[in-house]
């Protein structure tokens, strides 16, 4: 495991379809990549800088987003996100993303993730769900 610094980087990409668009997330009704999709995927370039920086047994979470969505992508383009780490603050990371498609600069975010236990943390989530049986 290496240290979590300042600095650490990660890159995402995918290939924009109907799946992703606005219209079928409900986030709009038209057919380009709708901002839900591309905040998954500039989460998706936060988590993937954090791979093998951080302790066995523990994972981060997505606490905080502040996106905007700068232009629109067309379905069966490629797009790309981009996030470096600039805070470690105990268990909170600040990253800025970017996200680009094959012509412009598509989006920019500041992300806030959090350090956690994660089998402490998916223990949590289970106790709200409804008793089986």
């Amino acid at each position: 495991m290496d240290e979590l610094v300042p600095g650490l980087t990660g890159e995402v990409g995918m290939i924009v379809t109907e799946a992703d668009t606005a219209a079928h997330w409900g986030s709009g009704l038209v057919p380009v990549l709708g901002t839900p999709a591309m905040v998954g995927l500039m989460e998706g370039a936060a988590v993937q800088a954090l791979v093998g920086h951080l302790p066995p047994g523990r994972t981060s979470v997505g606490g905080r987003i502040d996106v905007r969505h700068l232009a629109p992508t067309p379905v069966g383009m490629r797009v790309r996100a981009r996030a470096e780490l600039l805070k470690v603050e105990g268990r909170r990371l600040v990253f800025r993303v970017e996200a680009w498609d094959e012509v412009e600069r598509i989006g920019e975010a500041t992300h806030e993730r959090f350090i956690v236990d994660a089998e402490r943390f998916i223990a949590r989530a289970q106790t709200k769900a409804p008793p089986t049986g």
